[in-house]
């Protein structure tokens, strides 16, 4: 990937010389914007306009952060005491790379949010080590990268990329890119209401009825991160030979039926909440190949 000397994104907040978040009280946050009627028409979506926001966070591979939370609903953040953040010279170099590739993802969706009449307001880019809070609860590293919509920020930790290289096989700074597209993917959902839509959905549905809508909601943030994807590389001319193929791995190694295996020797479909490795990659080659918001409607799509 042709990232070095590209602009940097103002976005990033460094929080990895913060000490270990302390828990709060109750407290709230998150607002969206308001293009419900452009994206219901873009994707078919009928009834009334939904307001709610949806509190839990999307995870790469995880899904619902939420959870973690119990009952106890949003907490608040405690102040936290920033230190001097040590570092390697593999991790600076990962924080420059990050940067650059949210501010390339700034790039794409304010254009397409123009294109529909709308503005696209941008997420933060939190960096943690082990744990951080959010809007949405407390995240741990071992839960991967996610998304949380009541505060419109993406949260990793960088040492998720050692994981993805090692663990996951899916080595290559694409493939690390892929990530991060991913999570901004959710954004994009939470701006255009699609996330809310799903939480109200999900209200009145089975565990497992919930879980397919929740597989089609990842599969579009898949879809999304190929768009993402397919204007750095049409309009920026990012992506190396080899690139899109190291996105395509990554998505592979985190499908539900690949991670299941790999941890409980079996796979249990009524439990997926991302999609199969063979779903996950033909989503984002369907946005990758296309570019096209309105290929990415896997809310109405017959097969997955």
């Amino acid at each position: 990937m042709r990232w070095r000397g590209q602009k940097q994104s103002s976005n990033v907040e460094d929080r990895r010389g913060s000490s270990r978040p302390a828990m709060g009280g109750l407290g709230g946050g998150g607002g969206m914007l308001n293009l419900l009627p452009t994206i219901f028409k873009l994707f078919g979506f009928k009834g009334g306009v939904v307001a709610i926001l949806a509190f839990g966070a999307y995870g790469l591979y995880t899904g619902n952060l939420g959870g973690m939370l119990g009952s106890g609903g949003i907490q608040s953040v405690d102040s936290q005491s920033a230190g001097p953040i040590k570092q390697t010279a593999a991790e600076q170099e990962l924080v420059s790379f990050v940067s650059v590739v949210l501010a390339d993802t700034e790039t794409t969706w304010h254009a397409l949010f123009q294109q529909m009449g709308g503005t696209y307001k941008e997420p933060k880019l939190v960096l943690f080590r082990d744990v951080v809070k959010s809007a949405c609860g407390l995240g741990q590293a071992a839960s991967g990268p996610f998304y949380c919509p009541a505060d419109q920020q993406v949260y990793i930790d960088l040492s998720f990329y050692d994981d993805l290289k090692s663990r996951f096989k899916a080595p290559g700074d694409f493939a690390q890119a892929y990530v991060i597209a991913h999570e901004v993917g959710h954004h994009v959902q939470t701006l255009l209401g699609i996330s809310s839509k799903v939480h109200e959905a999900k209200r009145s549905l089975s565990k497992v009825e919930a879980n397919k809508l929740s597989v089609r909601q990842e599969l579009q943030a898949d879809c999304f991160a190929g768009i993402w994807a397919h204007h750095a590389d049409r309009s920026r001319q990012l992506l190396e030979e080899g690139d899109a193929e190291e996105a395509l791995t990554a998505a592979s190694a985190i499908g539900d039926d690949r991670l299941q295996k790999q941890t409980q020797g079996h796979v249990t479909p009524d439990s997926f909440t991302h999609g199969r490795s063979a779903q996950r990659v033909a989503w984002f080659k369907k946005g990758f190949q296309s570019g096209n918001l309105k290929l990415c409607d896997t809310f109405s799509a017959s097969t997955l």
